[in-house]
């Protein structure tokens, strides 16, 4: 039976931010989707937290050890905001998971069938890829809204939340101060992902995992400067690649339709030259 690690960040949200409900959908369906897949893989789900949210990992995670520092403590910013540092969440996942990690954004709700369909997709000869989420409405935003929220089919979006690879690939990966909650987090994985895997793939319309609504808060213009400082840690990760990784990752792009990708990883590896 394979074994998966699942990870989150959870947050202790207020109560009236959209989050807080976002989240509270993330954790049920998770444990609806694990129940689902009982009989044919073994899930755990696991926290990264702050201490000060303890008080919001449910009693079926494990929560791992507390995270020690932030964004803030390596960067300035004009809006502070205590962000933890990808690599510090993945680093907790490694610890714990005993062979695949999957690593999702707090507001990714999960279909019943997503753990299952992790597993079919690892049988078919995947041993790292990324599933993008398809976007619902915000008609339903409670947790007593599930089922109606497994409903709707949504639309597919483009970024990267859902990130699926071996527990053993993850001491290669190279994810410098990149931070969660801003751009280029997705990129930074992704680059990793490619460069140490046998065959990797971007499910682009798949109907597994889901996200209310559309709002990209975390695009707005006093938050800018998370997204330069995530800009600039994945060149920095790309400025590191020799000639023999930047040749990979051009043919693992070349072989995809990924357009908007190949353009906006490629002009990284041009800066970086």
């Amino acid at each position: 039976m394979k074994k998966f690690s699942h990870i989150v960040n959870l947050v202790d949200f207020p109560a009236k931010s959209d989050l807080y409900t976002a989240q509270q959908v993330t954790i049920e369906t998770m444990r609806i989707a694990r129940g689902f897949s009982a009989d044919t893989v073994d899930v755990t789900l696991l926290s990264a937290q702050y201490p000060e949210d303890r008080k919001v990992v449910p009693e079926y995670f494990i929560a791992t050890r507390d995270l020690d520092q932030s964004v803030l403590d390596v960067a300035d910013f004009n809006v502070r905001r205590k962000l933890p540092l990808v690599k510090d969440i993945l680093d907790r996942a490694y610890e714990t998971a005993p062979d695949y990690i999957i690593f999702t954004n707090v507001d990714i709700g999960l279909l019943p069938n997503f753990y299952t369909s992790v597993s079919n997709l690892i049988d078919s000869g995947f041993d790292s890829f990324i599933i993008n989420r398809r976007t619902i409405s915000k008609v339903h935003t409670r947790v007593e809204d599930i089922p109606r929220m497994y409903t709707e089919v949504g639309q597919p979006h483009m970024g990267y939340d859902c990130f699926v690879f071996k527990r053993d690939a993850y001491k290669n990966f190279i994810l410098g101060l990149t931070c969660v909650g801003a751009a280029h987090i997705g990129k930074a994985v992704l680059v990793n992902q490619l460069l140490n895997s046998n065959k990797f793939n971007v499910f682009r319309d798949l109907h597994v995992t889901f996200h209310i609504g559309n709002d990209k808060t975390w695009t707005s213009k006093p938050l800018k400067d998370y997204e330069e400082h995530n800009r600039r840690e994945f060149r920095n990760i790309v400025s590191g690649l020799n000639a023999k990784q930047r040749a990979l990752i051009r043919k693992s792009l070349s072989n995809h339709r990924w357009q908007g990708l190949k353009n906006k990883i490629t002009r990284f590896l041009k800066l970086s030259e």
